[in-house]
């Protein structure tokens, strides 16, 4: 079968579920100062690419800072895999211009999750991360103990563009059934 994305032989018995951990989800906030790629603007929208997965938030017309609040999900079944986020600018007529990209990697992130977090205080900051020329912040991500739940706010610096920043939010989302990261 060309293009499917079934597991080959099926006598293997294994089910999606007992590869899967759990899901990431991934909240686009928002861009700041992102390029421009029409005439004065642009109309940005956003692809996370993780594996075989591409998701995308929808387009924002004629806005350089545009406001999405939009929660992608991403089955996570390989917690090393690290996610690519792009931004395109929306074209009627022709192809999508690219408007940077940035890689991100979920190791420090998974590993806050597998920190014992009993007793935790409200806001607790369980690491931070600092901007290095390996990873793509802009400035210092913070992973919290918040709301019974571990998060990590992220500034993506965008590469491969003359500007632009995309704001992010993770959250686990542990799922009845999968393996979980333990």
């Amino acid at each position: 079968m060309v293009g499917s994305t079934h597991n080959g032989g099926g006598d293997s018995g294994k089910s999606l579920m007992e590869d899967l951990l759990g899901l990431l989800r991934i909240r686009i906030k928002r861009g700041v100062n992102l390029a421009v790629r029409d005439v004065n603007t642009s109309d940005p929208y956003a692809v996370v690419k993780m594996g075989k997965q591409r998701l995308k938030t929808h387009v924002i017309k004629k806005d350089v800072n545009p406001e999405w609040n939009e929660d992608l999900t991403l089955s996570i079944t390989d917690p090393v895999v690290p996610f690519k986020l792009t931004v395109y600018d929306y074209d009627t007529f022709s192809k999508d211009d690219k408007m940077g990209d940035a890689e991100f990697d979920l190791s420090p992130y998974i590993e806050a999750l597998k920190t014992n977090l009993e007793g935790l205080p409200e806001g607790t900051i369980i690491t931070r991360i600092q901007p290095c020329r390996q990873n793509c912040l802009s400035e210092e991500s913070c992973i919290t103990y918040s709301d019974g739940k571990v998060v990590q706010d992220v500034v993506l610096r965008l590469r491969n563009v003359e500007c632009g920043e995309v704001e992010i939010q993770l959250q686990w989302i542990d799922l009845p059934g999968a393996k979980g990261l333990y």
